[in-house]
Formats: structure tokens, sequence, C-alpha cells
């Protein structure tokens, strides 16, 4: 098995975007220390929690989850928590909150309002009506189970690029935190650090122009990282209607989201400005990313 690259071992798919992103191009195209990604921090580790504050001087977290991935991570806290009373000895890793206070948490429902009214879109009258009556009664899992047939249709690749029309506020939501240098060094994430997580970085990479292959090798490398909790997040997308492939990097993703942003909004600056990112932002941004870089 090939080695991780993650340097935090209880944060899954971590990784130093400069870091890789320099590596893998053999120059210096993005500041190291700065873009961190991966997928949720929420059990890190008290020794990592120290790494994210102490060794990478992590000022912000932007956390790109759906409020139904944040229920379920509190009922697996506290089910962890639960389990632990067991044992006698204390456990740092247990008693520690969900956040860690001396970070700044910017959370930005990425598949928010618009994303879901896309997907419902796609519905019956007939579906409609039934994923109204689950989600008024609490049954939020078995809700988007009726939205898995569109998303299976749709592919991680369809998804991304609908992602890109339809979830302007939150881009816009995101680089207002990327444009402030008080929130840096930033960590992104979601849940796996692979797709949402993933759109956002290729964004910046692309703001970059850093070379095609080295955005498809960070993006790719989610796969491998994730590989150890695949058999449990398979598992649970089946439990909602979605087959394996969700867990899986589709090796043409950068490439048909890079041509998408060029042949519908000219460029990813076009786009970022179309949803309200203004030039003095994104030279901002690029400023952050590139100081000392080259």
């Amino acid at each position: 098995m090939t080695p991780l690259y993650t340097p935090l071992s209880s944060i899954p798919n971590f990784r130093d975007v400069g870091v890789f992103v320099n590596d893998a191009t053999g120059s210096r195209r993005v500041q190291a220390g700065v873009l961190f990604r991966g997928a949720r921090p929420d059990e890190a580790s008290f020794q990592d929690r120290q790494r994210l504050t102490k060794d990478y001087g992590l000022k912000s977290i932007i956390d790109l989850r759906t409020k139904t991935e944040h229920i379920e991570q509190a009922q697996k806290r506290d089910a962890k928590i639960k389990a632990s009373a067991l044992v006698p000895q204390s456990n740092d890793d247990v008693a520690e909150p969900l956040k860690i206070p001396s970070i700044t948490y910017h959370e930005v429902n990425f598949n928010g309002s618009a994303f879901s009214r896309m997907l419902i879109s796609k519905l019956t009258w007939m579906e409609f009506f039934r994923l109204i009556g689950l989600m008024m009664f609490g049954y939020r899992l078995d809700a988007i189970k009726i939205l898995a047939p569109s998303m299976e249709e749709m592919g991680l690749i369809g998804l991304a690029i609908s992602s890109l029309d339809v979830c302007t506020k939150e881009v816009k939501q995101i680089f207002d935190v990327l444009a402030d240098e008080a929130n840096w060094p930033t960590l992104v994430h979601c849940t796996q650090g692979k797709d949402r997580t993933g759109l956002i970085v290729m964004l910046l990479l692309f703001l970059l122009e850093v070379e095609m292959d080295a955005i498809e090798k960070d993006y790719l490398l989610s796969e491998p990282e994730l590989e150890a909790e695949r058999p449990g997040r398979v598992k649970e997308m089946g439990s909602i209607g979605l087959s394996e492939r969700f867990a899986l990097c589709p090796p043409d993703v950068v490439k048909r989201v890079h041509g998408h942003l060029e042949e519908k909004y000219g460029g990813v600056e076009g786009y970022l400005q179309g949803v309200g990112v203004t030039q003095e932002m994104l030279e901002r941004v690029k400023k952050i990313l590139r100081e000392d870089a080259v």
C-alpha cells in the first residue's frame, strides 16, 4: 500500500496544498503553510489539535458541510464520549470539544438552499410532496434518499459543475473569508475533504494558473488518502441510495470543471467576478497564496 501523504494521523486526507503542488510541479508555485485541505477535523487527537495551532499556526477553518452532516458528526461524537465513560483512564481526545477554541470557524453550507432547489427541481410532484413530508417529521436521511437518483444520474462531475453554477452565494461567502488576511493560514474541509473541498481548491489553483497535471494529482490523491474509511463511507452512502462511485475520484473532474469555467464564464476570474468577488479581492487572495512562492 502507498504510504499516506498526510502528516496528521487523526485528520483524514489532510495536506498543505502549497507543499503538495510545489512537490508535484518541481517549483515554488504556491506559498507553503497558508492553505490546508482535509476531511473533518472534529475527531482530531489532542496532539494533532496542538499541531494545527502551534506548528501550522492555523487561524481559521472553512467548514463546507450541511446541517445533516453536522448532526451526524455530533451524534458520532456523543457515542464516542459515552463509550469512553466505560474506560477508567482520562482521555484528552474525548474530552476535547468538536471545535478548537483558538481557531475561528466559518461555516458555509456549500450544498445549501440553491443546491437543494436544483435537485428538487428534478423531482416529480409526488416525489416532492413525499420529500416535504419526510423533512417535516425529521426523517432527513430518508428525504435525501429521494434525491439520490438525480445525484446518481449527474455523477460527481455533473454535481461539481452544477455546484459552481448554483452555489454562487456560497462561493462568494468563501472568498469573503479568503480575502481577509486575518483568516490565514486556513483549512478548508468537508466530510471527506474530497469533492466540495476539492472544488474550492481547484478554483484557487486555477486562479494561480497552476499546471493542470498538478491540480489533478492533488484532487486524485484524496482517493488513496481515504481508502481506510472507504468501506464505512460506502455503507453510509448506500443507506441514502448512492453508489460506491461517490467514494471515488473521477480522473477527468479537473479538466471538465476547467472546461466549463472557460466555456461558460470565460475562465475562473470571470466566474468569480460574476458571483460577486471583486478584482481587489482576487488580487489579495493571489498575493497571499503567491507571496514569496516564486
